[in-house]
């Protein structure tokens, strides 16, 4: 048997939601039930030029960048001497076919459990009756939609707390899980809608199955699962999701992926990125480069790294300033934007939060300078991100590189009550600033210098990151006025 070796632990994907009967056809009909398509999608190079991107899939991708295998062999599912670099499908959905089964789809429950002895399986193929490796053996969830709540049900559900499965899992990973149920229309699917079992996403049932007191909000894992181990990516473009023949997308709204809304996408306390992607299709979350690259730096990678920004200064336009210096009521609202990428991204990013995607980061000016006034302790500064990224990518030194595009605008400006729309100046920032990050591991921490990429070029060595008692950080400033800390903390991730 090969060894255990962390962070490299099998893998077991769980599809989600198939509507209809010929919906679950057609998934138990594929061996690997979407976890193998691909996309191909078209971008313009420097030249001018059309070409196409291939993403050959999340199982291809780990297949040759990890040296992951499937667990099927003589079209059969294999159960013995198992590498522990396997893939495994959670064929939930096969009781639901004639072929297979009694034709019933399971409930989430019911597929909590079959997930529950599918990794007691998985483990006793992998190790045997080796003790010791029995001892090192963890699992992780990847899942899409639906599959997320089959794993937070299995995390979650007491009923599954007194087996020894749920703590053999070491990560989840989820792609466009409604965590907070779904929304048509601005209204919860409703509990009695038991056709083609969507009462599985209402708040109620929710918390039922999921072992929550409260059914208000039910994004939360109750302490049952390290919040900070477990992902969520987020999609933010609905129009490329043409389900129910568009009705989904049109009734999920702007702020979705065309049937998830952005707030609800996320556990609480959770690690997510935010990624214009559709909840499936040719340009959706699974099948697309932004996922897979947050999949295997999430499973695999060595560093951490969030990014908070401080505000120090919110200027006013000085037509608006003149108002409020004459005693005039001024009210305003503010959007910030993130977008981050690794050194050589072609054609992706890891996250991407901005106002176009309906996904920046909204705060009021109360939040950020009278938190007194929202029932706050402190400021709620902006959290823009959270990435995960690997050294052993680092083909030039040992320096990670990676950019911030950061962008911070006002809503509209309100004068004594009402809106001064015009004042208002389409795409006008309070600050833009595109900054490339050098962080070098030493012996002692890490050492971060930046350059301001409208200054200088990314490659350059740049200026050392200055540091206080918070930790260190990258002074932001623009000739409007705005000013600003953004606080980088870096921390070791799959380390012991």
């Amino acid at each position: 048997m090969s060894k255990i070796q962390a962070p490299y632990y099998p893998i077991i994907y769980v599809r989600g939601y198939a509507m209809t009967a010929s919906e679950v056809a057609a998934t138990t009909a594929t061996p690997y039930m979407g976890f193998n398509l691909g996309s191909t999608k078209l971008r313009q190079r420097w030249d001018g030029k059309v070409i196409r991107h291939y993403f050959e899939s999340p199982l291809i991708r780990l297949m040759k960048d990890w040296g992951y295998a499937d667990c099927y062999a003589e079209g059969l599912e294999q159960g013995e001497s198992l590498s522990p670099r396997s893939i495994f499908i959670h064929r939930y959905y096969d009781s639901a076919d004639e072929h297979f089964g009694d034709g019933q789809a399971p409930s989430i429950e019911d597929a909590a459990e079959e997930l529950r002895q599918l990794i007691a399986r998985v483990r006793d193929g992998v190790c045997g009756d080796d003790a010791q490796r029995r001892k090192s053996f963890r699992v992780y969830l990847v899942a899409h939609s639906m599959g997320g709540l089959i794993c937070r049900c299995l995390l979650q559900n007491s009923k599954f707390r007194r087996s020894e499965e749920p703590a053999l899992v070491d990560k989840v990973f989820t792609y466009a899980t409604p965590h907070n149920g779904i929304e048509m229309a601005g209204v919860n699917v409703p509990r009695f809608l038991g056709l083609w079992d969507m009462n599985n996403f209402n708040r109620s049932t929710m918390a039922k199955y999921l072992g929550l007191r409260s059914s208000t909000r039910v994004s939360s894992l109750n302490k049952r699962f390290d919040a900070e181990r477990f992902f969520c990516l987020v999609g933010t473009n609905p129009e490329d999701y043409d389900a129910a023949g568009g009705w989904s997308s049109r009734l999920a709204g702007i702020m979705s992926d065309g049937l998830v809304k952005i707030e609800n996408a996320a556990v609480d306390g959770a690690p997510r990125a935010f990624v214009y992607r559709s909840h499936s299709g040719p340009m959706g979350i699974v099948n697309s480069e932004e996922g897979y690259q947050n999949l295997v730096r999430f499973l695999f990678g060595d560093v951490r790294v969030n990014g908070q920004l401080e505000v120090e200064e919110l200027p006013l336009p000085p037509s608006v300033q003149r108002e409020k210096a004459a005693g005039r009521s001024v009210r305003a609202s503010y959007f910030f934007e993130a977008i981050v990428a690794p050194r050589a991204a072609t054609g992706y990013t890891l996250t991407e939060r901005t106002t176009a995607t309906h996904s920046a980061v909204f705060r009021r000016y109360d939040e950020l300078f009278k938190p007194e006034r929202e029932g706050l302790e402190s400021p709620r500064w902006p959290w823009l991100f959270t990435v995960f990224l690997d050294t052993a990518r680092i083909t030039i030194g040992r320096t990670l590189v990676f950019s911030i595009d950061l962008s911070v605008s006002a809503t509209d400006y309100q004068v004594d009550g009402l809106v001064a729309f015009n004042r208002h100046i389409p795409s006008e920032n309070l600050l833009r600033e595109s900054v490339s990050i050098r962080a070098t591991r030493r012996s002692d921490g890490w050492l971060i210098r930046y350059n301001l990429m409208d200054e200088s070029w990314g490659e350059n060595l740049g200026r050392e990151a200055p540091t206080d008692d918070q930790g260190v950080y990258i002074p932001l400033k623009s000739r409007k006025g705005f000013s600003g800390k953004l606080r980088l903390q870096m921390s070791p991730w799959n380390t012991d």
